[in-house]
Order: structure tokens, then C-alpha cells, then sequence
């Protein structure tokens, strides 16, 4: 009972953490009762499998956290109307059963080579997770530790160094530190100890936080211009009304909403994530052809010195099989096409500007590891409301130029605003403001699309990048380069929001250098099990 209540109360801490609703300052100490469970259960205990316990409990723990933080995604809706339990079974008991199997290494690990070794192996093989979470085809970063302080910008001014992964690595620290702090004083009872650890973990946690609020109150970049930015929010549902308007009284809609709000000079309108075409894509080599986009140099040619960036669903024919990208998919014997989620950026007598959607959504917009899982699931995944293709994608990021302005967009589409070192490359390609793309609508009026534009504030900090958002249904908002919310819509409004975003020039230290804590990890990680080897090796020798 009482391993259970530690592992309890584990998952109680990690769970009211978090954003957009919780209490972050938990996190510091929200692993500690999980690594007194495994301690007592390894040390203590008379269970004849132990390992076995230790992963049963932690798999309890992570189970409750996830459902906590993303049950929402029970929000998300099958074809006929009903709720996807998919949606949100697979995605907790996968992620749940990833953070166990971390743990239940640690534990391994902390068994052979002891505890001291065992807390520094916890560090390095949680981050390296972290990092091989965001990059895989089953990526779902959405817990990353360094998410948590996302409501709370002014305390993580320094992630424009380390970025969000840092702050995963500052929450580790802290919590093996407590953990030590309580073993150091049950094996020894020295008061001396104890004011010293808890000396260390208090400046530890307090300092980096005044750091960030220096940082925070000295900031005093020089913007290199401003762009007036109007965003669209034309809130329309992504499961019904999308699909049964007619395409051109979509467009109609978003234009009209556009007219009826530009008030002065607006330098870019952006629209949200797929608000194009509704039913169906676009072909991308009929661009000046099409219907839709010449509408929107229509609209254009009444706004002189305005651009158009907006979402759209696209779409590429292949007649040669031999050319043919891993992502297309065959249409009848002589004919494959391959689909984007895009972003495009339209100006009268310019060529459209057209960039794919990098991260894509497991399960809705990517099939993980197609070649693999496809023969052995066949159409299982569709009749649970998710795909059998996966889109094309760009394996670079690109900024958007314009040519009335300095301003050069990022058209970051959606899920891909979770990543941190990912978003970097726009920035490395010369985008000087975020414009940010997105259709939250898909789970309803939940925590999922608050939490998606609270960690846009860390890409903001990350980079010092003002964003323009623009959402479907909300929240539509305007971030400054402090990752502070300036203005924002409220969820389920149709309506616009206007911003004067400034644009930044300089690269930070995160935007340059990246994940550089993964990576240090990532070597830790293999000199800590290269020591185990050796020591084991040397055992051998002994004993023979």
C-alpha cells in the first residue's frame, strides 16, 4: 500500500503541473515519490519480482499523468459523429508504456551500478527519450518535461539559450537532487548535509529564474521593422461544415471576413491550416490556374501592398512510377498522387510561395512506419479513424519573402509548433516573425488547443520571434518575442485579430546551437552503459 500511494502521488504532482491549467512549481518534486517507490521496492521489499512491480506501479503512474494531460483528445471524432476512444487509448498507453520502460531502466542500471550512478543514467536516458520522442515517426512531444513552465514566460527567459529542452534537464536535476537530499539524510541523519543539499537545490531552482527575470526586464532587442498583420478566424467545423460547403462559398466566407476587417493597411492577412479548399485539395501545378488562388489575387488587387498566406490542402499527380515519392499513392494503374497539408503564400503577379507541413500527426496525417506496420494492420488504422497514406513533406523549412516589406515569414502549420530545434531552421532560413497556421477545432472546447498555443510561447523565446496565430476556431493570437500573449480571440468566435508584429534579425544562442543538453545526453548516456560494460568485463576477469 504504501509503494502504491507514493506512485499516486507521483502521478497527482506530475498531472497538476500542468499547462493551461495546473501549477507548475510541482514539477521540482513530482518524480521524487516514484523514486522513493523503486528504492523501497529494490532495497527494502520482499517481492519475488520486483522489476515486474517497479514497472506495474510506474506504468500507473505515467497512465494516470496521461490521461490527465491528454485525455482531451477523446474530443476528436470518428467519421460517423462518434468520439474516437482511439484517439486517445493508443496515444496514452503507447506514451505511458515509453516513459515505463525509461524507468524501468533506470531501475536496471540503478541496481547494478548503484544509486549515485543509477540518478546521473535517470538524467541521461530521460533526456535522450525526450529527444528521440521528438524526431521519430511515432513523435509525440506534447509531455516533454520543459513544456511545463510554458504559462509562465517570464520565469524561462533563459530557454533563448538552452531552449525547452533545458528546462527538462533543470527539472530532472532538481528532482534527483531531492531524492538524494532525502537518502543522504535518512542513511545519515547529518543536519550539516541537510542545510547544504537543500542550500544547493534552493539556488538551483531560484537562480535560473532570476536569471530570467533580468533577462525579462532588460530585454531591449531593436526590431528591424513591423508588419500589420490580420488574422483570419473563420471558425469552421472541421468534421461537418468543412466538407459539405461548397468550396468557393468557403473561400467567399474568408474573404468577406477579410473585407469587412481590413481597416488601414494590413501587410499580410493570414488564414488558418487547411482553410482551403474545404472538400478536397488543390493541384500544385495548376497553381495560376486555379480558381480559388485567383480569387485571392482578386481580393489582393483591392489591398495593394498586401499578401495572403493561408493553409490549404494540395495535392501533385505522378505518371512515372519510377520517379515516384515514397509518400504517393496510386490513384489506377497509371496514375499516383501524392498529398500535402501546405502553406502557401499568394501576391498579385508573384509566383505562389508553397511550403509542406515537416511534423506530421501520427495516426491522422502520417502511417508510422508504413512499410512495416502496413501488411500487418492492412486498413485496421482507417476504421479507427486514422489513415492508411501518409502526406508528402518538405525536408527543409523555408521563410516566406515579401515584396513590399521586410518581413519574412515562418509558416509554421500546426503540430510542428511543438518542436523546438525544428523551428530553428526558420529562422536559420531567414524568417524574422512566426506566422503560425492551425485548426484546433478537432477536440472541441478542451485543454488541447489552449495547451497548443501555450507552448507556442516557447518558440518564441526560443528564437526572440514575434508570432502572428491564426486558428480555425481559436485561440487566434499575437505573441511577442518574450512569449507573452499581447492579444488573442476568444475559442469558437468568428472573427479577426489584428496585430503590429515586429520583426527580430538576430539569432539566438538556442536558434544556432539547438538541443545541445539532448546531445550532451546522448554521449552521457553512452559512456554511462560503456562504464557498465567495462565493469562488467572487469567482474569476469576477477572472478576467473
Amino acid at each position: 500500500m504504501k509503494y502504491l500511494l507514493l506512485t499516486l502521488i507521483s502521478a497527482m504532482l506530475l498531472s497538476v503541473s500542468w499547462p493551461t491549467y495546473g501549477v507548475p512549481f510541482f514539477i521540482f518534486f513530482a518524480l521524487v515519490p516514484l523514486l522513493m517507490m523503486e528504492h523501497g521496492i529494490s532495497k527494502f521489499s520482499s517481492y519475488n519480482r520486483k522489476s515486474w512491480m517497479v514497472f506495474g506501479l510506474s506504468y500507473l503512474c505515467f497512465v494516470i499523468w496521461n490521461i490527465v494531460t491528454t485525455g482531451w483528445l477523446y474530443g476528436s471524432k470518428n467519421p460517423d459523429g462518434s468520439h474516437s476512444m482511439m484517439a486517445v487509448v493508443f496515444p496514452v498507453l503507447v506514451n505511458s508504456f515509453l516513459y515505463s520502460l525509461v524507468f524501468q531502466c533506470y531501475h536496471w542500471y540503478k541496481n547494478a551500478q548503484g544509486t549515485y550512478w543509477g540518478l546521473g543514467f535517470l538524467i541521461a536516458i530521460w533526456m535522450s527519450f525526450e529527444k528521440f520522442h521528438l524526431n521519430w515517426e511515432l513523435t509525440w512531444p506534447w509531455l516533454n518535461l520543459g513544456n511545463v513552465f510554458s504559462d509562465y514566460p517570464k520565469l524561462i527567459q533563459w530557454y533563448d539559450t538552452l531552449g525547452a529542452t533545458g528546462g527538462s534537464f533543470w527539472i530532472l536535476l532538481i528532482n534527483v537532487l531531492i531524492f538524494y537530499t532525502l537518502r543522504t539524510w535518512e542513511a545519515g541523519r547529518k543536519r550539516k548535509d541537510l542545510i547544504r543539499n537543500v542550500a544547493i537545490v534552493g539556488t538551483l531552482i531560484i537562480l535560473p529564474m532570476i536569471i530570467s527575470l533580468i533577462k525579462y526586464n532588460n530585454f531591449d532587442e531593436k526590431p528591424s521593422g513591423q508588419v500589420n498583420v490580420l488574422m483570419l478566424q473563420p471558425d469552421l467545423d472541421p468534421y461537418a461544415e468543412k466538407y459539405s460547403k461548397d468550396s468557393l462559398t468557403i473561400e467567399n466566407d474568408l474573404l468577406t471576413l477579410a473585407e469587412n476587417n481590413s481597416k488601414g493597411k494590413i501587410d499580410y492577412y493570414i488564414a488558418p491550416e487547411t482553410a482551403l479548399p474545404g472538400r478536397g485539395s488543390i493541384s500544385e501545378t495548376a497553381f495560376e490556374k486555379s480558381i480559388l488562388l485567383n480569387n485571392v489575387k482578386g481580393f489582393l488587387s483591392k489591398h495593394p501592398g498586401s499578401v495572403f498566406a493561408t493553409g490549404i490542402s494540395s495535392h501533385r499527380f505522378y505518371k512515372n512510377k519510377e520517379n515516384l515519392p515514397k509518400e504517393a499513392y496510386q490513384l489506377n494503374p497509371e496514375l499516383w498522387v501524392e498529398s500535402y497539408n501546405t502553406a502557401i503564400q499568394v501576391a498579385p503577379q508573384q509566383k505562389v510561395q508553397v511550403y509542406h507541413k515537416g511534423k506530421l500527426v501520427p495516426g491522422v496525417e502520417i502511417f508510422p512506419y508504413m512499410t512495416v506496420l502496413k501488411p500487418l494492420l492492412g486498413d485496421a488504422m482507417l476504421n479507427l479513424g486514422g489513415t492508411v497514406a501518409s502526406l508528402g513533406i518538405d525536408k527543409e523549412r523555408m521563410a516566406f519573402s515579401n515584396p513590399y516589406n521586410k518581413g519574412r515569414m515562418a509558416p509554421i502549420i500546426c503540430y510542428e509548433s511543438i518542436y523546438g530545434e525544428f523551428t530553428t531552421d526558420y529562422v536559420k532560413k531567414g524568417a524574422n516573425f512566426f506566422g503560425i497556421m492551425t485548426n484546433d477545432s478537432w477536440w472541441g472546447v478542451t485543454e488541447g488547443h489552449k495547451q497548443l498555443l501555450s507552448y507556442a510561447k516557447l518558440r518564441a523565446i526560443e528564437n526572440r520571434r514575434e508570432i502572428a496565430r491564426a486558428a480555425n476556431s481559436g485561440i487566434s493570437a499575437h505573441i511577442n518575442a518574450k512569449g507573452e500573449v499581447v492579444a488573442d480571440t476568444f475559442y469558437g468566435d468568428q472573427t479577426t485579430l489584428f496585430a503590429k508584429v515586429n520583426l527580430y534579425e538576430t539569432m539566438t544562442f538556442y536558434t544556432r546551437a539547438g538541443d545541445l543538453l539532448s546531445r550532451f545526453s546522448f554521449f552521457a548516456l553512452g559512456f554511462l552503459l560503456f562504464y557498465f560494460l567495462i565493469e562488467k568485463f572487469r567482474s569476469k576477469i576477477k572472478k576467473a
